[in-house]
């Protein structure tokens, strides 16, 4: 009878960091292509961010309307299709008519960043006599700030406002994964010598 070695078939530690830094790199690539193009071209992404809502509202809708016959009592049916039938058409909406659902997504993401600063001056008052509460009072300006241009320029902040974002935001989740895969490259480079 013949024992199992149980390290055969095994890569060792830093072929498996090795791949997934490689992996985490070419991500990071990707998702700063993609923030790049967004930030240049930010109607377009706009665009794209709302024909995915629509398909998401609609398979969000498709959902509700099965689970409402997963049982729970007459009630539970009646809402649940009310839901999935709202979900749906929303969905519809916002694919048969993106232009129009880009704005009102501008308008709906200018009133959570304006509640955004509210609720950050309201943390600053909470806590200005600790450490570094400032922060949360220049946070709340500049979060202020961005609501208000959104807002005061609605409809026409609806070409650039959700593209940038949605630009600058995958932008910075490249640039931190870029730093996560190098610096587990440079670990490794340092365990191995």
């Amino acid at each position: 009878m013949a024992t199992a070695n149980s390290t055969v078939g095994l890569r060792g530690p830093g072929t498996i960091i090795k791949k997934a830094s490689g992996w985490l790199i070419g991500m990071a690539v990707v998702f700063i292509l993609l923030g790049m193009l967004a930030i240049i071209e930010p109607g377009v992404a706009g665009l794209a961010v709302t024909i995915l809502v629509g398909w998401l509202l609609i398979f969000g809708g498709v959902a509700h309307l099965v689970a409402a016959f997963g049982g729970g009592g007459a009630g539970r049916v009646i809402w649940q299709v009310l839901i999935g039938i709202l979900y749906v058409l929303g969905g519809i909406y916002f694919l048969t008519h993106p232009l129009l659902a880009l704005g009102t997504l501008t308008l709906l993401l200018a009133v959570i960043i304006l509640m955004e600063a509210a609720f950050e001056v309201i943390a600053y008052f909470r806590t200005r006599r600790e450490g570094g509460s400032g922060w949360l009072l220049v946070n709340a300006l500049i979060t202020l700030l961005l609501g208000g241009l959104i807002w005061f320029h609605w409809p026409s902040s609806s070409v650039w406002a959700i593209g940038t974002l949605v630009g600058v935001n995958l932008l910075m989740t490249g640039i931190s994964r870029l730093m996560v895969g190098l610096a587990a490259r440079k670990l490794m480079s340092h365990v191995a010598a």
